[in-house]
């Protein structure tokens, strides 16, 4: 068997282990699904659709760390057919996995952001808390052994409680991102991008929002009031790939701390 025959048999078989995962996933055997997929990949691991086919699976399954793996080796693997997604809508539903996966993937982002971001407001509290607690105590302790000193004891103990807070405030500013930068954020809803379009007149906003505002309202920019159609909106790549840099910094910082 020559090499081009060879690579054709192998071809073949990976195709074929492609369309057993979509039964197994088509019957939300999601696991047995990634085996498929994974065997595909292993065969040839070249080809796009199998890394997003697989990347589905890991979705329903909410593994997103997966999830961000596999979509960012589909990207490198073909980088123009993933941005085309950004440039037309609607012809294949189909088509457009990649980008339905990476919109997934940015809520998911934000929503694990927003719990960590309260989670360690509240670690801070109650760390806080427990210092002041330790101070009033050692405070305490002194007084009853020390009975003639209590008024400096007191100072004391204002100046230590007073630097304490100083101390977690700024741990608190430093270390919890309490607000998404304005510029990453819906000018009609005012929460962060996570599909973000730009209108002829230079404002950014959701898609899914302004599409609707266009449907039900009118025709026109919310914003600056000029005539406004749906071909006119183009995928604002450069905030959307910004609102991802955020969040994974944020995510990265929450997981590290």
């Amino acid at each position: 068997m020559t090499p081009v025959m060879a690579a054709g048999a192998v071809a073949k078989q990976a195709e074929h282990r492609k369309q057993d995962g979509n039964v197994l996933f088509q019957n939300n055997q999601f696991i047995a699904a990634i085996h498929a997929y994974t065997e595909a990949i292993t065969l040839c691991p070249n080809v796009p659709i199998y890394w997003t086919n697989r990347a589905l699976c890991h979705l329903k399954r909410n593994d997103w760390t997966s999830v961000e793996e596999d979509c960012r080796t589909a990207v490198q693997l073909d980088q123009s057919s993933v941005k085309a997604l950004d440039l037309g809508r609607g012809a294949n539903p189909k088509s457009y996995m990649v980008e339905e996966i990476w919109q997934e993937l940015a809520k998911a982002k934000y929503l694990e952001w927003d719990h960590e971001s309260s989670r360690r407001t509240l670690e801070l509290k109650k760390l806080k808390e427990a210092c002041e607690s330790a101070l009033k105590d050692k405070h305490e302790l002194h007084c009853s052994q020390m009975e003639g000193f209590i008024g400096n004891r007191s100072t004391s103990l204002l100046k230590q409680l007073d630097a304490l807070g100083r101390v977690f405030r700024i741990a608190a500013e430093d270390d919890t991102p309490t607000e998404v930068p304005d510029y990453l954020c819906c000018k009609i809803t005012l929460d962060i991008l996570r599909d973000p379009v730009i209108t002829p007149s230079g404002v950014t906003y959701e898609r899914a929002l302004i599409l609707d505002h266009l449907q039900k309202v009118g025709k026109f920019d919310p914003v600056t009031q000029q005539p406004l159609k749906e071909s006119q909106l183009v995928p604002n790549l450069a905030i959307k790939e910004a609102v991802h840099a955020f969040l994974d910094k944020h995510s990265w910082a929450y997981r590290m701390g």
